[in-house]
């Protein structure tokens, strides 16, 4: 799916809860490099601290929760946080929502049995409710997941504005479609390759959204990627595996990646991540399974590989792979993207 008249993506990047003064450094440079936007990811915290601090310390750049997991809380505290996350930062603020997996969702946070796509959806909906209306006066909000009366809540200040920004994360079709329907924008996994950002999410929205009655500009597509450049290419395949690790042997995800002909060595992978320990299982994950979600190499190939999202993307947010990378390799592949791509 193209868009039509395409420019070059914007990009994003990501802020992680460090301390106060590598934080505030973090900011001004996204800042100053001219960052569209910066996310903060929710892995055990909640994502808004980070972004508070940003808020504080930046006039221009966007701030998004990437994303908030909408089991580990009540949709009212997600609200709320939405609310001040906006007045603290003059409007800049979007709410990045997403389902998690069950095994985080129920078996970390301890979030009740529940369906992710009727939780999310429900979710949404139960936020905004209460955005537009807490300073009002709120009706009973009837759900299946989320019951309130509001009965004793007494009226918030107004908020900056009565619509933030709703996107939704995605891994495979089904919250595609959820975005395209109710969302005010999509977020791409991680892990998506990029032939299957092209060729099957971007062809997915297309047709939610025309099945929906919406245009393609009413939402925004950001697609999130993983780039390692490193004239080594067999250095950047090594510091990428743990990650693939760590993602390929959820089981949830067995169907994305049997999509991509790893379905036996995600299961292998799986012996680890079930037992705490992904690291183990990092050797067992093959290059090509790195090179299919990952772009590595020279720089000038990253370039290419990512650039096919040119026009099918709305913005980008290209980052290393996270786990089990020391802060010296970290920075170095944070440099070499943003040389790349932030120029």
């Amino acid at each position: 799916m193209a868009r039509s008249n395409p420019s070059p993506p914007r990009h994003w990047s990501v802020l992680q809860p460090l301390p106060a003064p590598i934080l505030v450094e973090m900011a001004r440079q996204a800042e100053a490099r001219g960052i569209h936007g910066c996310f903060a990811p929710q892995v055990y915290g909640p994502p808004f601290l980070p972004l508070a601090v940003a808020a504080a310390v930046t006039s221009r750049v966007q701030l998004a929760s990437g994303i908030a997991i909408a089991a580990a809380r009540s949709p009212f505290e997600t609200a709320m946080a939405a609310i001040d996350m906006d007045r603290i930062s003059g409007g800049r603020f979007v709410l990045g929502l997403g389902a998690s997996v069950l095994s985080w969702s129920r078996g970390i946070y301890g979030a009740p049995d529940h369906k992710p796509l009727a939780h999310l959806r429900e979710t949404v909906a139960a936020v905004r409710h209460i955005v537009r209306g807490a300073h009002t006066g709120l009706e009973p909000f009837e759900g299946e997941y989320y019951r309130a009366d509001f009965k004793e809540l007494s009226p918030t200040e107004p908020p900056l504005r009565e619509a933030i920004p709703i996107w939704i994360a995605a891994l495979r079709a089904p919250m595609v479609r959820l975005a395209a329907e109710i969302g005010d924008g999509l977020i791409g996994h991680p892990m998506w390759s990029i032939e299957w950002a092209a060729d099957e999410m971007a062809p997915a929205l297309e047709a939610a959204l025309a099945k929906a009655g919406r245009r393609r500009d009413a939402i925004e597509f950001n697609a999130w990627l993983w780039a390692a450049p490193n004239p080594d290419e067999a250095a950047a395949i090594e510091d990428a595996r743990p990650t693939m690790a760590f993602y390929g042997g959820v089981k949830q995800y067995e169907s994305f990646f049997e999509a991509h002909g790893f379905l036996d060595v995600a299961r292998r992978l799986q012996q680890g991540v079930q037992r705490g320990d992904y690291r183990s299982v990092a050797p067992l994950v093959p290059d090509e399974m790195v090179r299919t979600f990952v772009a590595v190499g020279e720089p000038e190939k990253v370039r290419e590989r990512i650039g096919r999202l040119t026009g099918i993307a709305d913005s980008l947010c290209v980052v290393p792979p996270a786990y089990a990378l020391g802060p010296e390799k970290a920075l170095y592949y944070a440099a070499s993207i943003a040389e790349i791509f932030q120029a």
